[in-house]
């Protein structure tokens, strides 16, 4: 019996990894909105009703999508945070956000459902926010690090608003209570804007107007990692700390997202 079962696991793991590779397939074709069991089944030569079995609504495919997404980019910036342990924060830094950014381009449609366009009808659940958090805390714990060591200056910019710092606080209190709270308001910005640029690439808007996409992306991480307080080390500021960021196609190409 425990062969049977193992090969019954061994066939149901085959055909959702079929599954969801179709639907990636129609994601970069047709985008989410237009995603639906009856095509992936079509396309795959199985019967409706069998999908079904795999996967009971449209939504819960898109939430297998969006959670594999959030890992493989959690997983790329995770690894990077651990192959640069020994490093300088702010090199440590750059190479968690090269890692997001690199995995983005490579995988534009992927990226499009986890931070493009919400997808009209669909609410994502709760099992989606843990994979969502993991690039954010990959962030915090190099800032943690960074603190630990005593290597963490002040953040740049102006005193926190009140309702800022409220924020911030409860932030602080969830994820790391060891943190100032001005550090934690400046890593939800300076996170907010790594994605922010990486969107823009991914999107097309940088199209015609940033060329050197990849050096572009190292120079605003480490000016992002100066404002939460990780100074550049003498490496970074030579450019020999780290590899630079793969760059991308020259900037009069269209990225996959402009029309």
């Amino acid at each position: 019996m425990s062969v049977i079962k193992g090969a019954r696991e061994r066939a149901r793991i085959e055909v959702t990894a079929a599954i969801k590779e179709e639907a990636r397939r129609q994601l970069a074709a047709e985008g989410a909105v237009r995603l639906s069991l009856r095509s992936v089944a079509r396309e795959l030569g199985m019967a409706s009703s069998a999908l079904y079995r795999y996967f009971p609504s449209r939504d819960d495919l898109l939430t297998a999508l969006i959670i594999d997404a959030y890992d493989a980019i959690g997983a790329v910036a995770e690894q990077a945070e651990a192959d640069t342990e020994h490093a300088a924060p702010a090199d440590r830094w750059i190479a968690v956000c090269r890692a997001a950014r690199d995995w983005a381009v490579r995988h534009p449609h992927e990226y499009a459902l986890i931070y493009g366009s919400p997808v009209p009808g669909y609410s994502a659940p709760q099992d989606t926010v843990t994979p969502a958090s993991r690039v954010a805390l990959a962030l915090v714990r190099v800032v943690r690090d960074a603190h630990r060591t005593g290597r963490l200056g002040p953040p740049q910019g102006r005193p926190l608003a009140a309702p800022v710092r409220a924020d911030a606080g409860r932030l602080a209190a969830e994820i790391a209570p060891d943190l100032p709270i001005a550090a934690i308001a400046a890593l939800v910005a300076a996170w907010a804007q790594v994605f922010g640029i990486v969107s823009f690439e991914v999107f097309g808007q940088f199209n015609r107007v940033v060329e050197a996409r990849g050096p572009f992306f190292d120079q605003s991480a480490a000016a992002l990692a100066a404002q939460v307080g990780l100074v550049p080390s003498a490496a970074a500021d030579t450019g020999s700390a780290t590899p630079r960021s793969a760059d991308a196609a020259p900037g009069d190409t269209p990225g996959p997202y402009c029309r």
